[in-house]
């Protein structure tokens, strides 16, 4: 496991998140030595989604209002149907995301969190994945769409479901831990991850 001791990172979620994609990259981040915070429109608390009901409640560290760019070293989108939905909408949400883009800082997103980065226009000729449905989303926003359990491409990582959280996380972490942030051309750097990497 890759120790990123002191890298800051950013959970961005509302209300609706799947909980496993967000309780299980935040515990591998905090294992390998991160500190993460939940960043949220949402004053105390964000509500989660599982499956098909309603479960846990987790504290929001750092108001959306708040939050700066500049104090995280990266942010995760985790998915659910309601939580990205909510997000898309909310200009501040959309405006954080696209400041992590253009600092090439890292993003990874997994399952519907992607939605959120359609809105930020930033997406043409990235290589990405996702929750199946949102293919031709993503497509018609310029993406390239794979069907893999990660795609790399330059600081962003993308997934495509809870299935995928493991190699996601590993991805994630080992992107933190890099110097070099992945500087490959951006049409080079897709592709399935494996342990052999």
């Amino acid at each position: 496991m890759k120790n990123i001791a002191g890298k800051k990172v950013a959970i961005l979620t509302e209300d609706g998140f799947e909980e496993e994609e967000l309780t299980s990259p935040k515990k591998a981040l905090e294992e390998a030595g991160a500190m993460v915070y939940i960043v949220s429109p949402r004053d105390k608390r964000v509500k989660a989604w599982k499956h098909d009901h309603w479960s846990m409640e987790l504290p929001v560290d750092v108001s959306l209002d708040e939050a700066r760019v500049e104090n995280f070293d990266a942010l995760v989108l985790p998915g659910g149907v309601i939580n990205p939905d909510k997000l898309r909408l909310n200009k501040s949400a959309v405006a954080f995301a696209k400041s992590f883009l253009d600092q090439h800082k890292t993003v990874a997103a997994i399952c519907h969190g992607p939605q959120l980065l359609i809105e930020t226009g930033c997406l043409d000729v990235r290589n990405m994945t996702s929750y199946p449905s949102l293919k031709t989303d993503l497509s018609n926003a310029g993406a390239r769409w794979y069907d893999e359990e990660v795609v790399l491409d330059e600081s962003l990582i993308t997934s495509r479901s809870p299935k995928d959280l493991d190699a996601f996380n590993e991805a994630l972490i080992k992107a933190l831990a890099s110097t070099d942030k992945m500087e490959e051309k951006s049409d080079t750097v897709k592709f399935k991850y494996s342990q052999s990497m």
